[in-house]
């Protein structure tokens, strides 16, 4: 099987894998470059940084590739739109808008003639994003990790619908590890796929090798859903911490308002934090919900040598070739 080349706006990456955006400080330069480096389109989660901070990761990333490196910001962080434009002062490839749904991202983004992609878990949201500008859409399904735009449907049952709904590229994303996964999505109609917990579990990634070894040790009944401070429902390894709030709310003593609208049921930048640094007991550990099936760390050009070695070995059916 021969992968098509992803086309976002005037962008186009050879291989069509995005990587998920993963915050706080998990998707950083380090790893959104090698992903670059190696022909998908490199993330660099923007939620939770400062501006400078920001500006230095985006410039460090420049330097490390010539590939496509994109930001992930969440709609629900009070800075949102801050963040997006200093994104774009850099130069940013393009935008990925997640957790929420913002309709100002567009302007800026026209302004600029910077690409700006959006996450949907249905049609109207798909059709509303292309409506207002959007230059592709990331289709998320339930088996996803972090904050979740459904908890009932699976990617499987969505993409096709969604696909023949919009005329940008069509993402799939929620529970792709294998090559096998990636051909099974792009055979239901997406144009690429977004991959997040394979490549937190990356050795590029930012997370500290205790988490990395926490990520090991997941099995399948350690995947649970928890309710974010964002309002949306978000999924996570079980660990003390998880328990604990799934159990009764933990007010923050301090709040650093980063959110526009939080439950404080627990602050959730202290505890994505926590995570990253390898306080794996009362961090925030977002997965996705195929975790366990991922058994070793990689460096991410070995990540992408495995992947294509898988899809290489598929044979496509001359009646499903024409689909991708």
């Amino acid at each position: 099987m021969k992968l098509p080349e992803l086309k976002i706006g005037n962008l186009v990456a050879k291989i069509p894998i995005i990587q998920g955006g993963m915050a706080v400080r998990i998707s950083t330069a380090r790893l959104a470059a090698a992903v670059a480096e190696n022909g998908g389109i490199g993330i660099i989660a923007a939620s939770g940084m400062s501006f400078d901070e920001l500006r230095n990761e985006i410039h460090l990333a420049r330097s490390l590739t010539k590939g496509i490196i994109g930001v992930n910001v969440m709609v629900a962080a009070r800075e949102f739109k801050a963040l997006v434009k200093t994104a774009i002062e850099e130069s940013i490839d393009l935008v990925v808008a997640g957790a929420g749904f913002s309709r100002d991202v567009f302007n800026i983004g026209k302004e600029s003639h910077t690409p700006i992609v959006t996450m949907a878990s249905s049609i109207k949201a798909a059709k509303l994003s292309e409506k207002l500008g959007a230059s592709a859409v990331v289709v998320e399904g339930k088996e996803a990790g972090g904050h979740l735009g459904t908890t009932s449907h699976s990617i499987k049952d969505l993409i096709a619908d969604i696909k023949n709904a919009v005329h940008i590229p069509v993402i799939g994303a929620g529970g792709i590890i294998t090559g096998q996964d990636i051909a099974k999505t792009l055979m239901l109609g997406a144009d690429g796929v977004q991959m997040g917990t394979r490549f937190a579990m990356s050795k590029e990634s930012n997370g500290a090798s205790s988490l990395k070894a926490f990520y090991l040790k997941a099995k399948k009944e350690d995947v649970v859903l928890i309710n974010s401070p964002v309002g949306l429902p978000g999924r996570a390894l079980k660990n003390p911490f998880v328990e604990k709030i799934n159990k009764c709310a933990i007010p923050p003593k301090a709040c650093k308002a980063c959110l526009k609208h939080c439950s404080h049921n627990f602050c959730i930048i202290s505890a994505l934090s926590r995570a990253q640094q390898g306080d794996v007991d009362t961090g925030l550990v977002f997965t996705g919900e195929y975790i366990y099936k991922i058994k070793e760390i990689l460096s991410v050009k070995e990540i992408f040598n495995k992947l294509l070695e898988e899809i290489e070995s598929i044979h496509i059916p001359p009646c499903l070739s024409a689909k991708i």
